[in-house]
């Protein structure tokens, strides 16, 4: 994996926990030499994770709609900012550009992308893997949620392996990078 797009908060939340998360994966990518695809925010956990892939050397690529530049939100240090026209544009340039994906703590923004790229890969547009990187126990109830989806015969078992999580950043990156997605995948342009 070259590039990871990572979702997440424009808020920080109230745990300490989530603000350390967020830096401690920015500075994770940057020494694997991982490129970091956000929004390009310089708010919440977005500007956290964008901050520490900067500051140990990271290439960072903001992918941001015009109008959240006009509203001052945008990060004035990227090396790499692509302003684009809406959230669609945003939402597919990003995953354009990620060979995976990383929510971390977020609300229904993080959700909202994480869940349509996850789609998209369902549907065999795309076989890059999923991360949840489940600070603090976040995503707990989601994933036993994805858990019963299942069960109940919403989600094909197949398609619920695309969605990896794990406390531990390391061990996510490791998990997702040896992940082999349903072979019947394929991304489409």
């Amino acid at each position: 994996m070259k590039r990871i797009a990572v979702y997440c908060g424009s808020n920080q939340g109230v745990r300490p926990e989530y603000a350390a998360a967020a830096e401690q994966l920015g500075a994770l990518l940057a020494r694997e030499n991982i490129e970091l695809v956000y929004g390009g925010g310089m708010v919440g956990l977005m500007g956290i994770v964008a901050d520490a892939a900067l500051k140990h050397g990271g290439h960072v690529i903001g992918v941001i709609p015009e109008k959240l530049v006009i509203k001052e939100v945008v990060h004035e240090k990227l090396p790499d900012l692509r302003v684009v026209k809406n959230m669609h544009e945003r939402k597919a340039l990003m995953a354009e550009l990620s060979d995976g994906f990383i929510a971390l703590p977020g609300g229904y923004g993080t959700f909202e992308e994480f869940f349509e790229v996850l789609a998209w890969s369902q549907l065999g547009w795309h076989q890059k893997p999923f991360g949840l990187f489940n600070v603090n126990g976040f995503y707990r109830s989601l994933l036993e949620f994805l858990d019963h989806t299942t069960a109940e015969g919403f989600i094909r078992a197949k398609h619920r392996e695309l969605v990896i999580a794990d406390h531990d950043p390391e061990k996510l990156l490791h998990r997702m990078s040896r992940h082999r997605p349903p072979s019947e995948v394929k991304w489409v342009r």
